[in-house]
């Protein structure tokens, strides 16, 4: 608990390291070179459900056994030094200031009119594509990338981290990425991707939910519209492709009682989706700030209801 406090702290202070080592960066080259060398050997689908099955063992079992030896040696030399260790580890699990910065390298040059800037910064946060979307869409979709990855980009890993410390942490990270680089429907990915796709639904199952309550009372407090939070949430929760994506931006779009959403384009194909939200007011660009200052109270929610319900735990144990 001190090591989730203190690299929590770090995350407010630095974000993401930029330039150096990070070990989910290793993760996702590892998962890379790993789906390139178990491919070579598949030549029907079933190969590939196999194959698929193998990377997601060896990549997530691998990613928690590596730092817990890393944990239990730093434990052989002094308990402060476990602690340090631990909090580093905390500290690159987290991506809160990260998520804020680039939502808001967004929101400034959409301040600044440059809609080509906008477009630029926000494709490196979201999936679909950027250039033809105007002002409002941008808006729009940055906000949903706030929601959405306050759920699997915090909230999750403060609670696998408060269970079972860094090591599940790190486990929880890689069954994360493993979805994001393999997890598809398409043609190449269908087979290999499976069931990495299947395991992250079930790992954020429970974190999504968790998320989605903590955020209606992170709005209450933040005096946002928390019942239109709640409805919207009861309504419109499984509004996405994802059972665990809507839960979040739900909420989201009910306390700021704007519209999400809808259809988009992928790789140049249109892609229906519905809708999360009532348009009570339309969007604007301080939005954007609104939906961060949320996440940035979820998410202290989050740690403090965490660190509370563990000691409680702890101490009747």
């Amino acid at each position: 608990m001190i090591s989730l406090t203190l690299g929590y702290i770090l995350d407010l202070f630095l974000g993401d390291p930029q330039g150096w080592p990070h070990p989910v960066r290793l993760i996702g080259n590892s998962i890379k070179n790993l789906e390139n060398v178990l491919r070579k050997k598949c030549k029907t689908s079933q190969d590939e459900r196999r194959a698929g099955f193998i990377l997601w063992i060896v990549i997530v079992f691998g990613s928690f056994l590596i730092p817990w030896i890393i944990l239990a040696v730093a434990a052989r030399i002094s308990i402060h030094f476990t602690i340090i260790t631990e909090s580093v580890m905390c500290y690159y699990l987290l991506a809160t200031k990260c998520l804020k910065d680039e939502s808001m390298k967004v929101y400034h040059k959409l301040k600044d009119n440059d809609l080509s800037g906008a477009r630029k910064f926000l494709s490196y946060i979201v999936g679909r594509d950027t250039k033809n979307l105007d002002d409002k869409s941008i808006i729009r979709a940055a906000i949903e990338t706030v929601a959405e990855n306050t759920s699997d980009g915090v909230i999750a890993p403060l609670i696998f981290i408060l269970i079972g410390g860094a090591p599940l942490g790190f486990m929880y990270k890689a069954i994360n990425t493993l979805d994001s680089m393999v997890g598809y429907k398409n043609e190449k990915y269908i087979n290999i991707g499976r069931f990495s796709a299947k395991a992250d639904d079930f790992a954020n199952y429970i974190p999504a939910r968790i998320s989605s309550y903590i955020m209606i009372l992170a709005s209450m407090i933040l005096k946002l519209d928390f019942r239109n939070a709640y409805k919207i949430y009861k309504r419109d929760r499984y509004n996405h492709l994802s059972p665990n994506s809507a839960h979040t931006e739900s909420v989201c779009a009910g306390a700021l009682g704007i519209r999400l959403a809808g259809g988009s384009y992928y790789n140049n194909v249109y892609v229906e989706k519905p809708t999360i939200g009532d348009e009570i007011k339309e969007v604007s660009l301080e939005d954007i700030k609104t939906a961060n200052n949320l996440m940035y109270t979820t998410s202290i929610l989050c740690l403090v209801l965490g660190i509370a319900f563990k000691s409680v735990i702890l101490y009747f144990i």
